[in-house]
């Protein structure tokens, strides 16, 4: 066997080339087992190179266009997982005065700093590898904070992006049940599970249908309230009865009041760390 590290790949993205070049550059002096796959020159071409080489790691400059690179990690975090690849880690390019510094600090994704520093990008670079190794492992790294998913730090990104533009989430759902229209709460949802055409609507009482697919969900459900456990599922944290696993070692989500049983997958499994 050989004991030369396995290539990291990676996608880098940016719109300005000075700043791909300088941080490809300074990634090689202190990764050198790091693999820049494909840069991109704005947000929809990072989506589709990740899309089509799969790597391991995303850099994603947070101010891009076409796509900025929140809305970027938003398409990124829906990509179809398969057996032999996770959704990659998100690391963000920023400046240092701009954004949720703190919420990287803690953990929910990472950061390289403008224009990029030696001693910074070790930190960066260390914590990343960690994650990686965790994911090697079958181990979701931790990627929460007080237990929420990454997607509340796009959230919050969008809205220090976009002063004055307070998110506004869905209140109610307008839902088939049977030949009727029905207004649903959403805190009386129980979960949202999607399949190519429809997104089933679950409350305690009725199942209901509705066009709209989980991915415009994600952005318009407050996302302390709603967790999604899988590309094609969302649940109300409020109904999670508990956390079993099957024979295959998969979690499964139990739901309050009903005898089904949610998969929650691999990229969504910190969501449960300890349970």
């Amino acid at each position: 066997m050989s004991d030369t590290p396995a290539k990291i790949r990676a996608v880098l993205a940016d719109d300005e080339r000075l700043m791909r070049e300088q941080l490809r550059a300074r990634l090689g002096e202190v990764w050198p087992e790091l693999e820049i796959v494909a840069e991109a020159k704005n947000g929809l071409e990072a989506v589709e190179l990740t899309r089509e080489h799969k790597p391991d790691l995303v850099f994603l400059d947070i101010r891009m266009p076409g796509l900025t690179g929140v809305e970027a990690a938003r398409q990124i975090a829906q990509l179809p997982e398969d057996d032999d690849w996770l959704v990659p880690e998100i690391v963000f390019i920023t400046a240092y005065d701009q954004y949720a510094v703190e919420a990287f600090e803690q953990g929910v994704a990472d950061y390289v700093l403008k224009p990029a520093e030696r001693d910074r990008l070790l930190v960066t670079v260390a914590r990343i590898q960690k994650r990686l190794s965790l994911r090697e492992g079958g181990e979701a790294a931790d990627a929460s904070v007080g237990g929420a998913p990454l997607q509340q730090l796009l959230h919050k990104l969008a809205a220090q992006m976009n002063p004055g533009g307070a998110p506004k989430y869905l209140q109610w759902i307008q839902a088939s049940v049977g030949q009727a229209i029905q207004m649903i709460p959403v805190e009386d949802v129980l979960f949202f599970i999607s399949d190519e055409k429809y997104t089933r609507v679950q409350t305690a009482k009725i199942e209901a249908l509705i066009r709209k697919p989980i991915k415009e969900l994600v952005d318009e459900l407050d996302p302390k309230l709603f967790w999604q456990i899988h590309r094609s599922t969302l649940v109300n944290a409020h109904g999670i009865d508990g956390i079993t696993r099957d024979f295959r070692g998969r979690q499964l989500v139990g739901i309050k009041g009903l005898t089904e049983k949610l998969e929650v997958s691999r990229s969504y499994t910190h969501l449960f760390k300890g349970m």
